[in-house]
């Protein structure tokens, strides 16, 4: 078994019950034995990024660390994603819930399937607001992106 690397994963949603879906993704990837010491952000209500004819989102950042390698980390993400019946039918259009891999340590990764760090997270407010609040790393948010902080999680 690796050493636990520390991750973060950002997490979105603007379709049915976008706290609902959150929280269920959380609770989801906090009962993986895999996954230690989960930090939930705070919550972001955010304007469409793209496609902009749809709802807006609400988004967070978690941060946690793992003994899954990046690969496996994807597997998970996306078989959360699949169990939250992810429903997306345009890129970058609504979903249900969407998770990304945003960083996996200090790690540069790149395949077919995953490129850590994320490619454009330096280029959305929707992820550095929350994962500046969880790491206090500091980013310049972009411009003309809307992003409100709206709360935060509860969970029994």
């Amino acid at each position: 078994m690796q050493d636990k690397a520390s991750c973060i994963v950002s997490m979105g949603s603007n379709m049915g019950s976008r706290e609902d879906n959150l929280k269920a993704a959380v609770r989801r990837l906090r009962s993986d034995p895999h996954i230690f010491d989960l930090r939930v952000s705070s919550v972001y209500e955010t304007s469409p990024v793209g496609y902009l004819d749809q709802d807006d989102f609400l988004n967070i950042c978690v941060a946690f660390k793992t003994d899954l390698e990046p690969e496996e980390l994807l597997d998970l993400t996306q078989k959360i994603e699949k169990e939250g019946l992810r429903e997306r039918h345009i890129h970058w259009g609504p979903r249900t819930i969407d998770l990304d891999i945003i960083l996996y340590g200090d790690l540069e990764y790149e395949s077919s399937r995953l490129t850590i760090p994320h490619p454009r997270f330096r280029e959305r407010a929707f992820v550095l607001a929350p994962l500046c609040e969880l790491t206090g790393m500091e980013y310049e948010l972009p411009q003309g992106q809307e992003i409100r902080r709206v709360g935060q999680f509860e969970f029994e």
